[in-house]
């Protein structure tokens, strides 16, 4: 172990510290046009020169301790070179090998627009594909052979290395990288995605959420500790959106659809009554709406309607944009039964009547239970012909207070519908 230690703390690193830094300061030309992305496919190349001096040179992690300390001593001013972001930056690289991001674009285009469906296929080809854990060094002897048998000087630049790996130009190689779903979101992010342990395809399926609902690092560590996939991918939803709603409004209905939904509730307790669970959910909106999904925006609590000689009470109405639909939505503090169905459908019935505007889809109805009989819930749904999901929710404390998303405010829906009129 000690000669191991001593033959690392020998080791020549000042070519590889060279090369590296030469890219680095190739990298920050580019800065300001695309930030994020030359900065990805600098650590992702740099991953691949680490990983393949690893396979070429023996070398262990004293070594990457070194060449930590040698880069931060010729780049002082320079961040994002500890040892820790050096190993992320090999599994960067070993994660995302050239030919899987070329199958990640390959799916990008069939992903349009997702269903359950496509997205439980997708997501499974993904998983089946092998990473190479030192790309694609590996994978053919004689590619190694033909690598390591050139002097290190003729290899010392990060690119050159790259290209001699993939057997392309560099231009090639970044053009893919660029194109590809992982420059989407940031390093700080794909750190998350890395410590997570997620097969390709749920990785895929996260970034691809992240950017299209605007998460913070913060709150996409939340939807993948609480297990938005399963909750909304793998789920056995209740519903009977296929034969109540015309495709692809039913197909999006559903894949929105989560089963449990999970709310942040402060101080709760097992008794607490539906009223207070609505006024704590209206009272941090910007939470309620994270985990509803893509497209909701609030639109009233405790709607009164008149109908006939007597008043009734909505508990929440909401509107999703990609719907193009109002969306409300029944708070039980129990768990489910099947006269339920019943007031929600009355309450579809009125929203219909009163708020459905001309370019507005069928209203929908959300039934959020504190538990219950699926089989029961969904034999209670074959009687009525409006659309309706029945979901479980659950009280939690576990999504933090520095949330960042893309929700829509009110003025955003009325200005999406105003277009929409003018069609």
């Amino acid at each position: 172990m000690s000669q191991d230690i001593n033959k690392a703390e020998k080791q020549d690193l000042s070519l590889v510290v060279r090369a590296i830094g030469a890219d680095l300061e190739h990298t920050q030309i580019h800065l300001i046009a695309s930030a994020n992305a030359d900065m990805l496919f600098h650590y992702w190349k740099v991953g691949h020169f680490i990983l393949y001096h690893q396979r070429k040179e023996g070398w262990g992690s004293k070594v990457i301790d070194n060449l930590s300390k040698a880069i931060r001593s010729k780049y002082p001013d320079k961040k994002g070179y500890s040892r820790r972001n050096l190993f992320y930056m090999c599994q960067f690289a070993s994660a995302y090998p050239l030919e899987v991001l070329k199958e990640m674009d390959r799916v990008d285009g069939l992903l349009k627009t997702p269903t359950v469906e496509n997205i439980l296929s997708l997501t499974n080809e993904l998983n089946q594909i092998v990473q190479q854990p030192v790309a694609l060094i590996q994978s053919t002897d004689n590619q190694l052979n033909t690598i390591t048998q050139q002097p290190v000087a003729q290899l010392g630049e990060v690119s050159e290395t790259l290209s001699a790996i993939y057997h392309s130009d560099i231009s090639q190689i970044e053009e893919i990288f660029k194109h590809s779903a992982i420059v989407r979101t940031n390093w700080a992010s794909h750190v998350i995605l890395l410590n997570s342990k997620q097969p390709l395809g749920k990785r895929y399926w996260y970034i691809t959420q992240a950017v299209a609902n605007g998460w913070s690092r913060n709150v996409l560590q939340m939807q993948i500790e609480t297990n938005l996939f399963a909750r909304q991918i793998t789920a056995q939803k209740v519903s009977n959106f296929s034969v109540r709603l015309p495709k692809p409004q039913s197909d999006l209905a559903n894949y929105l659809m989560k089963d449990p939904y999970i709310f942040d509730i402060m101080g709760q307790t097992d008794e607490m009554a539906e009223r207070d669970i609505e006024r704590q959910l209206i009272s941090h909106i910007t939470k309620y709406l994270l985990e509803m999904g893509s497209g909701f925006a609030f639109v009233a609590q405790q709607k009164h309607f008149e109908v006939g000689d007597s008043g009734f009470y909505a508990d929440l109405i909401l509107y999703n944009i990609q719907l193009h639909a109002y969306v409300v939505v029944e708070l039980k503090a129990t768990p489910f039964k099947p006269e339920y169905m019943g007031q929600l459908n009355f309450y579809i019935n009125v929203v219909d009547d009163t708020l459905r505007g001309e370019h507005d889809n069928k209203t929908i109805g959300l039934l959020l239970c504190n538990g219950g009989d699926k089989v029961v819930a969904q034999y209670a749904l074959s009687g009525y012909d409006q659309p309706i999901g029945v979901s479980d929710y659950q009280l939690s404390k576990a999504i933090p207070e520095n949330l960042k998303s893309a929700l829509p405010t009110v003025e955003e829906v009325e200005e999406e519908l105003s277009k929409i009129a003018t069609i």
